[in-house]
């Protein structure tokens, strides 16, 4: 069935990824990106082509998750342009790399901005008219991160990225009645194919991210980053995200995973999430709200 679909932070990596591969699945869907007229105005001509060259239906709007106006006109324009929205991919964020202590708290606030405040921008302005219909999907781009194996020097992105996760949790259960679907994608550390890594964000405090990388912490950096890359097989695709988030789209209602896993490299988090999303189920039981653990079919 042809789906309305909004992907936040669609100008590269996993997100058009998944816009592309979404579109080629047959549905209508909104790569959403800021500065459309200014510096992603070439990703718009990028994505164009590819819809026309693809002959599907991939679009571009206007959306600055960092702008509760600017998301409130995308996601107006979407559901003008329809008359409805089916699924909302929250995949915006950025990542930073460095000594935790060397990043500003301002620099902290920022990162949580982007990662989590960006997402409850977007449910505010999406979900009236999930709500309206009674039926919808709200897909969440976690990271392996929150629950996994945590190496050195990316404390910011792994502190937003639990908030994120932990918000997506919670808004599971709060959603379900009004006929709303949760899938939590988790994808491991790809240090290919997307610019995570490459575009990662530096410490603003520079005097003492040098006292970690002249001290005893010289050359951590580096072995963490080679590290992971080691961990990650070959054949790595961050394409796969991609796939697996096609692959619950086009699931029927009602039978979706709540939690995917893409991760190449196993760092442990699918472990310690499935005891935890246990834990979860387990308590919703007790408290006699277990329904609330899949959504309502209105």
């Amino acid at each position: 069935m042809k789906q309305v679909i909004l992907v936040t932070g669609a100008s590269s990596g996993f997100g058009l990824l998944s816009a592309q591969a979404l579109a080629k699945a047959g549905h209508i869907v909104y790569a959403s990106m800021r500065e459309t007229m200014g510096r992603n105005a070439s990703k718009v001509e990028e994505v164009r082509a590819f819809s026309k060259q693809n002959d599907v239906d991939l679009r571009t709007v206007e959306l600055d998750v960092l702008s509760g106006e600017s998301v409130n006109a995308g996601v107006t324009k979407v559901i003008a342009d329809n008359g409805r929205l089916d699924v909302v991919v929250h995949n915006a964020g950025h990542m930073v790399y460095g000594p935790a202590e060397a990043f500003t708290p301002e620099q902290y606030a920022q990162l949580y901005d982007i990662n989590v405040l960006s997402t409850q921008r977007v449910n505010r302005a999406a979900l009236p008219q999930l709500r309206k219909q009674g039926r919808g999907l709200l897909v969440w781009v976690s990271s392996s991160s929150a629950r996994g194996g945590t190496p050195p020097y990316l404390a910011p992105y792994f502190a937003a990225k639990a908030g994120m996760d932990s918000l997506a949790v919670s808004y599971a259960s709060e959603v379900a009645r009004f006929g709303i679907e949760t899938s939590i994608v988790v994808p491991g550390a790809f240090t290919k194919g997307t610019n995570h890594f490459a575009h990662a964000g530096a410490p603003a405090d520079k005097a003492l991210q040098e006292i970690y990388e002249k001290g005893p912490y010289a050359g951590v950096a580096d072995q963490a980053l080679k590290g992971l890359a080691a961990l990650e097989p070959p054949d790595a695709d961050a394409g796969a995200v991609a796939t697996a988030i096609v692959e619950i789209v086009d699931l029927p209602f009602g039978s979706r995973p709540y939690r995917v896993y893409v991760d190449p490299s196993q760092d442990g988090a699918e472990e310690v999430f499935r005891v935890g999303d246990r834990m979860r189920r387990e308590m919703f039981q007790s408290i006699g709200l277990a329904d609330l653990l899949k959504p309502r079919i209105n």
